[in-house]
């Protein structure tokens, strides 16, 4: 199975950096900002991105399905019944986007028994490209240079935190109070997983509405790092077990052997 996962992620990597050049092309215009229903915002880089994404996947294995972000309104009856599929986000951090900050990645995961086997995180502004696949580990290609293996770090002091710039809240500056001095590190998208992943971050703390596909890439590449995405009862992350496409709160670590209890004493 590695070896096929092997092949897969970097198949996807290069579907990424496809997906990326789309994303490109409309970040250098002038382009519109609608939202949708949930009044999220939606460019036509995620559209651009995810109809790359998805005929490439549906090209690369027929017989896989595909969730994205941009047509998620597939009913549970018919998800319920899926035991491997890929799980897309084609422009995570579309809010950096409409800033030009240049923290969006693309997301591609594929799940396998409510797992995330294979991960990629691409960067389009500066080109770094992180792929994990289950029992390859996690590896990094920064500006398309050579890959290089990522490994997570014992937790440091102060502990430094890799935040939402757009969701801080004061339940989390409360959370993080806990847990002694704390250097933030503000970053959008799935950027925070990377950081963690590539020891230079120890901690991401979500308090808020995120979806499986915000979360599924970025898991991989940490947990073939090292590292672990936890739920507030401690349990690891599962994917498609239930209708809402929702996570839960959750928070993120490099040392998976430290002492978080405090978090997870969270009241």
């Amino acid at each position: 199975m590695s070896r096929d996962l092997d092949h897969l992620a970097r198949a996807a990597g290069a579907i990424a950096e496809r997906a990326a050049t789309a994303i490109l092309d409309v970040y250098d215009s002038d382009f519109a900002v609608e939202h949708k229903d949930d009044r999220s915002p939606l460019t036509a880089a995620d559209l651009a991105a995810h109809r790359v994404i998805v005929d490439a996947l549906r090209a690369l294995t027929p017989d896989l399905p595909v969730l994205s972000e941009e047509s998620s309104a597939l009913p549970w009856s018919e998800r319920s019944r899926w035991t491997r599929y890929w799980l897309v986000d084609p422009l995570d951090g579309t809010r950096e986007f409409i800033k030009r900050n240049g923290e969006f990645t693309v997301n591609i995961a594929l799940i396998d028994d409510h797992r995330p086997v294979l991960g990629v995180v691409q960067v389009p502004v500066g080109g770094d490209l992180a792929c994990a696949w289950e029992g390859g580990g996690a590896w990094l290609s920064v500006r398309g240079g050579k890959a290089r293996r990522l490994g997570t770090r014992r937790r440091a002091s102060p502990l430094v935190v890799a935040g939402s710039r757009s969701h801080a809240s004061e339940h989390e500056a409360q959370l993080l109070a806990r847990l002694g001095p704390c250097a933030k590190l503000p970053l959008g998208s799935s950027l925070k997983f990377m950081r963690i992943a590539a020891a230079e971050a120890d901690l991401y703390l979500r308090l808020g509405p995120t979806s499986e596909w915000d979360t599924a890439a970025g898991q991989c590449v940490l947990e073939q790092a090292g590292g672990a995405v936890l739920d507030f009862a401690g349990e690891p992350f599962r994917y498609n077990t239930r209708e809402s496409l929702l996570n839960p709160d959750f928070f993120a670590v490099g040392d998976r052997d430290a002492d978080w209890s405090a978090l997870l004493a969270r009241p």
